[in-house]
């Protein structure tokens, strides 16, 4: 019993946002680099020990009623469909590695090749996954209740109150960001982004088949952004936050009376009242003149100074156009990260915050 309250003391530890974060940062980079994880073999032993995991996790009674509600059990389902895609994808990405490096053709050349009729081969494998899915669907809305709750009550609001799960990433940028920026600016960089990425990376290797060698760093970014800052985000706001908007510990009790000092404090209030011990500015230009400066440092004079030195390949590749887009892009992605760390350990709300204007990063 004690090793068992041990470890569910250290899973709730590591639980909190700027552990788990970081840990499956780490974890991703190192595990993307470990040829024997993605093998038939390593495949096997991670899905062994994440159904473990989760059947072990049940037994605790306060993960079971958090991951039994029926708005929460698909995202259990969610983890391991991106964990199975994932390592799918990178099994085949590593086999054709190896592949090319022997001179054979690709799965992907050797598939193309094959002819396959779409009557009846295709159509009767469509018409086999239809079935099967309809019967699945049917038993669940079965044994499942719905989520559905009472008519809305403006007098009684639901705490937490959450998004539906595939809002729960911007739910969660929302607490590091303004409304404007967490709900418009940056959703519509995402979709810009991901439309710019054929214009950006002109590089015809790995099209229409898998490969990590050929693609390493682009590949790379792409897992950090989808994985940690995404399906991270929705893991955090469906499992670990609680009423109050306050985090729990997967094995944690979901207590409504739990209260967290919130001493945000924003850059400018640092700068004048911590390290100047004066008063705040009245005029906005002076007061936030600091985060204004760092904001233009971030996004205008690091992409010259990348690219003249460890982006210097990729500049000289893509061209100044295609580079300065993209390396903007990619700060937009990281500077998430980075403010949620600044909230993290020194309770950094705003670097730049204009009320004046409504404008603040």
């Amino acid at each position: 019993m004690l090793i068992v309250n041990a470890a569910r003391g250290l899973v709730n530890f590591l639980s909190a946002p700027q552990y788990l974060v970081t840990v499956a940062l780490v974890l991703l980079i190192v595990a993307i680099n470990v040829r024997a994880i993605w093998t038939k073999r390593g495949g096997v032993v991670l899905g062994i020990g994440g159904v473990l995991f989760f059947a072990l996790s049940y037994l605790d009674p306060n993960f079971n009623k958090v991951a039994t509600l029926p708005d929460n059990v698909p995202i259990v389902g969610m983890i391991f469909l991106v964990g199975f895609f994932f390592w799918w994808a990178m099994h085949n990405a590593y086999e054709n590695d190896r592949r090319i490096a022997e001179g054979r053709p690709t799965i992907e050349g050797e598939d193309s090749a094959q002819k396959v009729f779409s009557w009846p081969d295709l159509v009767y494998v469509e018409l086999i996954c239809l079935v099967v899915v309809m019967a699945v669907m049917i038993v669940w809305s079965i044994f499942l209740k719905a989520p559905l709750e009472e008519p809305a009550n403006p007098t009684d609001s639901p705490n937490p109150s959450k998004a539906p799960w595939y809002f729960l990433g911007l739910q969660e940028i929302l607490v590091y960001y303004d409304p404007w920026m967490a709900g418009v600016v940056l959703p519509s960089l995402i979709i810009v982004g991901l439309m710019a990425i054929p214009y950006i990376d002109t590089n015809p290797k790995g099209n229409g088949y898998f490969t990590f060698k050929e693609r390493r760093y682009e590949i790379t970014i792409f897992l950090v952004g989808f994985l940690v800052l995404w399906c991270i985000l929705i893991v955090l706001g469906t499992f670990l936050r609680g009423p109050n908007w306050n985090f729990f510990g997967p094995y944690e009790f979901w207590d409504i009376n739990k209260l967290v000092p919130l001493n945000n404090i924003n850059l400018s209030e640092i700068i004048w009242i911590k390290i100047f011990k004066t008063g705040m500015p009245g005029f906005w230009l002076f007061r936030e003149i600091f985060g204004l400066a760092l904001v233009v440092l971030y996004m205008g004079l690091l992409p010259p100074i990348l690219a003249k030195t460890v982006l210097r390949r990729f500049y000289e590749k893509m061209g100044i156009v295609r580079y300065l887009i993209g390396v903007n892009l990619a700060l937009i992605m990281l500077a998430l990260p980075i403010k949620m760390y600044l909230r993290w350990i020194f309770n950094l709300k705003y670097i730049v915050n204009i009320p004046e204007a409504s404008f603040n990063i």
